[in-house]
């Protein structure tokens, strides 16, 4: 009987969220058949991409907008309103980077996720991709080219590692997320140092910016990270809502599938893994170092839950000779993460 009543509340489970996915699909396309007839017309948000010498990234959204309204020129827009988006969904995009072309389609929620393989080698350092839709003029996205020989790279999570969130309070988490901007974010201490120095001295590094918040929030957290000095970076994030097959997406598997990818994409580029202990971070990293150590150069993370908990996200010492080193801020991460490389320069700038 107890097995029966489980298939039961799963069945229902499944068949709630069909019905919640497909009411939100309906509603959506009849605001954007309302809004179409009121002359919206699709426009492109661009996202910063990465690159090798062969091959790209390039990312951006298609939302749809008034005629005379720029969607990603968007200022001092609190959390909550800038969720307040209609995404356009199969909607052809052309993308032009260092000579090559190609038209691309949005998916299911306007998201523009394009792999690029290139006629020409791009050089390294900040280049653009131009993306157009008809009707609107090209917008530029930035792609971020990294060296085409062996170099390290960063990745950094962005809650409670680049600035504070208080994850593990879900209220006080949810209230700055809703009703704060960039500008009323607090840095956590000694990070931008932390992330500059550990790629100091490589030629055209790979920084890569990955988090589970939507991808709304770009805007808002590019401008930080440039406001607060952070190393310039793709920034990686995800689609909130309502999938076919689940309430909410999978953010373990959101970051779990970036950090595959990006050692495919950039097989030559070995990772400081950097994040912190509130969420999955511990665990995701430490399963990527298991079965990636060659490519897993360290794992340094910001300790925000007390130190009494316990368990496998508070391991410690090395995993496949991976050092994993905890400290509470930046500032006690970076003589930890020197003492563990060796060659990560002492100035720090």
């Amino acid at each position: 009987m107890p097995l029966l009543r489980k298939d039961s509340l799963s069945r229902f489970r499944d068949t709630a969220v069909t019905v919640a996915y497909r009411t939100e699909t309906g509603i959506r396309d009849r605001l954007a058949r309302r809004a179409a007839g009121q002359g919206w017309t699709p426009a492109v948000i661009p996202y910063s991409g990465y690159a090798s010498a062969h091959h790209a990234r390039v990312l951006g959204r298609v939302v749809l907008a008034p005629a005379s309204v720029d969607p990603a020129a968007r200022r001092g827009i609190s959390g909550w309103r800038r969720l307040l988006t209609l995404e356009s969904p199969e909607t052809e995009v052309t993308i032009d980077l260092g000579g090559t072309t190609t038209t691309v389609t949005s998916d299911s929620a306007g998201i523009i996720d394009a792999r690029l393989p290139l006629d020409k080698p791009l050089k390294p350092g900040l280049t653009t991709a131009s993306l157009h839709v008809e009707d609107r003029n090209q917008v530029p996205a930035d792609v971020h080219v990294m060296s085409a020989d062996p170099v390290r790279g960063v990745v950094c999570d962005i809650d409670d590692t680049v600035w504070v969130t208080g994850i593990s309070h879900p209220a006080r988490a949810a209230w700055r997320t809703l009703r704060g901007s960039s500008s009323t974010r607090q840095s956590v201490p000694g990070m931008a140092r932390l992330l500059r120095t550990a790629v100091e001295g490589q030629d055209h590094p790979g920084v890569v910016y990955l988090s589970n918040g939507p991808w709304n929030f770009v805007g808002p957290v590019s401008r930080f990270l440039e406001r607060h000095d952070f190393p310039a970076g793709a920034v990686l994030m995800t689609d909130w809502g309502i999938t076919p097959h689940r309430w909410f997406r999978d953010g373990k598997e959101h970051k779990s599938s970036s950090l595959t990818r990006l050692i495919e994409d950039l097989p030559h580029v070995t990772w400081i893994l950097v994040g912190d202990d509130g969420e999955h971070d511990p665990i995701i990293y430490r399963d990527l170092a298991k079965a990636h150590p060659d490519h897993v150069e360290a794992i340094a993370l910001r300790q925000v839950r007390p130190a009494a908990s316990t368990g496998a996200d508070q391991e410690t010492g090395t995993i496949n000779g991976v050092p994993i080193l905890r400290g509470a801020d930046g500032d006690q991460l970076l003589p930890l993460l020197r003492d563990a490389l060796g060659d990560v320069s002492p100035a720090g700038t």
